[in-house]
This record gives structure tokens, C-alpha cells and sequence, in this order.
């Protein structure tokens, strides 16, 4: 057991079984909570968020996630897009930090419109004290009819401090 210099706060906790603990370890699950994101335009457009599911930290706010310590962050997100357009010249998925953009790409060409259509990705990224991440669309082409299902069985972002 570490606890803080009071005592007051337990930061570390080996169970007698193995099992590690690490209740102030910063970890956050957010989702859409019933609200969709309607029209998507083309160019990059930042998903926002509705509810927080947990937030250890209080490291995500305005739609974005702030690293409080320099490491590697395992960080993944899936989107559920509904009236998904055929004419679309391709959908994608970014996590974007400050270092670096993670993409994830389909073409949505199935010969006809899809109803829905999950996109999900993950990555284990380089962060340092400071930097931040955040979810975008970017589409091209087709109509702008397609949203983001705001279902939070479907459409979620998530992250941890990993090491």
C-alpha cells in the first residue's frame, strides 16, 4: 500500500491475490448520451461530447482530453454513423494529439446508402504533460446527410495512462 505524505489518499495498492491498484491512475470514458451529430460537412469537424461515464483527474472537458503527466496513453474511440452516403468519397475517423494524427479511413461506396456504419479505432500514444486529444470527422463527397449516432452503446471515446 503507498498512500499520499498524509495518508489521506491511497495511490497504490498490491492485493493479496496480485491484483494492482491504481485509483488516481488518469482514465476517462465519454459518449454521445442520446445526442446525435447531425449533417456532417466536409473538412475536419471535432465530434463533441455529452456525458462523461468517468473522468479519474478531471482531465477531459470542452471535448478534449488533457495528458496531466508525460506517457503513453492507450486511447480509442468508435463512431456509429446512420444514413451513411454511397457518394461519399471516403469517411474518417482521427485521433488527433498534439503530436500526431491517427486515421482510420473507409470508402463508404456499397453500392447504396448504408443505414449504419461503425468506425473504430485505438492507439497507444506519445504524450507529454500538457498535450491533448481530441475525435474529428473529415468526409468528402456525397451529401451531407450522414450524423453521428448519439447512442452511448455505439458512439464512445476512451482513454488511460498506460505506462
Amino acid at each position: 500500500l503507498i498512500q499520499d505524505h498524509d495518508a489521506s489518499n491511497t495511490l497504490f495498492k498490491v492485493l493479496g491475490n496480485g491484483h494492482v491498484t491504481m485509483p488516481k491512475q488518469p482514465a476517462f470514458s465519454v459518449h454521445k448520451n442520446n445526442t446525435d451529430q447531425s449533417d456532417l460537412g466536409t473538412g475536419d469537424i471535432t465530434v463533441a461530447w455529452a456525458a462523461e461515464r468517468f473522468d479519474v483527474g478531471a482531465n477531459f472537458a470542452s471535448n478534449t482530453f488533457t495528458a496531466p503527466v508525460t506517457g503513453k496513453y492507450q486511447l480509442q474511440v468508435s463512431l456509429r454513423f446512420n444514413d451513411l452516403d454511397a457518394d461519399h468519397t471516403y469517411m474518417m475517423v482521427i485521433i488527433s494529439t498534439s503530436n500526431e494524427n491517427y486515421r482510420f479511413i473507409i470508402d463508404p461506396d456499397f453500392g447504396q446508402n448504408a443505414a449504419f456504419f461503425t468506425i473504430s479505432g485505438r492507439v497507444l500514444a506519445d504524450m507529454d504533460a500538457g498535450d491533448t486529444a481530441t475525435i474529428i470527422v473529415n468526409r468528402d463527397g456525397g451529401d451531407s446527410t450522414s450524423d453521428i449516432e448519439g447512442d452511448a452503446e455505439y458512439t464512445h471515446f476512451s482513454g488511460f495512462l498506460a505506462c
